[in-house]
């Protein structure tokens, strides 16, 4: 089902959404976890660039990253409707996630607020609720992605390898999604625990090697003839890239 319009919803064309966030590798992951809807996605590193898109292409939605600038593109958003007409909606992001920062963020307009590290699952099932919030009906949404012989069950937390089902650990899935989202591209340890843990966070060693090799267990994937997650040695690792294709069913 295609999101149809009412005012000035998205109509038969994905809905267009733009993302403002400094970091590489949660931008990626935001863009292949709204694989699951359909949405087109612009994104931006920096406030001009943001201001650009938001002018020239008038985003449906928009999720910004309230440490690099976001409050000032939530400033120019008010006139900002897709059409013209319902000003569009702010899914805000931030690292900060104490009481304060989250009302303060309320107080400036956004309509909700994440913190991160957040979980794929949980963006999308708030993407999907202001989309229903502001437009008045349902965006599409597919449960299952196909990233060549992976499909990655989002609702259910679930990948499937070859059609046999593989319950993953919230965790395991962000882990996942982060490595696919990146695919090709070497994700270096720190990366990884800067994502997924968040900066303050103090661990052993090992902790990202420990969920990894979990995780190629249950993928059976081996390390040394891979066909989901490569190691770099040395540096970190790589998802070998596929292409992600568009579930026709659930």
């Amino acid at each position: 089902m295609t999101m149809r319009a009412q005012d000035t919803g998205p109509s038969d064309t994905p809905a267009r959404v733009l993302i403002l966030v400094g970091q590489r590798l949660v931008c990626e992951t935001i863009k292949l976890t709204l694989n699951h809807g359909v949405y087109d996605t612009r994104d931006a590193d920096e406030v001009v660039e943001a201001t650009s898109i938001l002018n020239e292409w008038r985003p449906h939605l928009a999720i910004l990253d309230m440490d690099i600038g976001g409050d000032a593109i939530l400033r120019q958003i008010g006139g900002h409707g897709p059409t013209g007409g319902t000003r569009t909606p702010v899914l805000a992001l931030t690292r900060r996630g104490d009481l304060r920062t989250k009302l303060a963020a309320f107080e400036r307009g956004v309509d909700d607020v994440m913190t991160v590290p957040f979980s794929p699952e949980e963006l999308l099932a708030r993407v999907l609720a202001i989309t229903r919030r502001t437009y008045g009906l349902d965006a599409p949404f597919n449960p299952r992605l196909r990233l060549g012989d992976l499909e990655l069950d989002i609702l259910h937390r679930r990948v499937y390898v070859g059609g046999h089902e593989i319950p993953l650990t919230g965790l395991e899935q962000s882990l996942l999604y982060l490595l696919a989202a990146n695919a090709g591209q070497v994700v270096t340890r720190d990366e990884i625990l800067d994502t997924l843990w968040g900066t303050d966070f103090v661990s052993e060693s090992n902790v990202v090697d420990r969920h990894v090799r979990s995780l190629r267990a249950k993928l059976q994937d081996d390390w040394r003839a891979p066909r989901f997650i490569a190691t770099v040695p040395g540096k970190g690792y790589r998802f070998v890239p596929t292409l992600p294709e568009r579930a026709t069913g659930t």
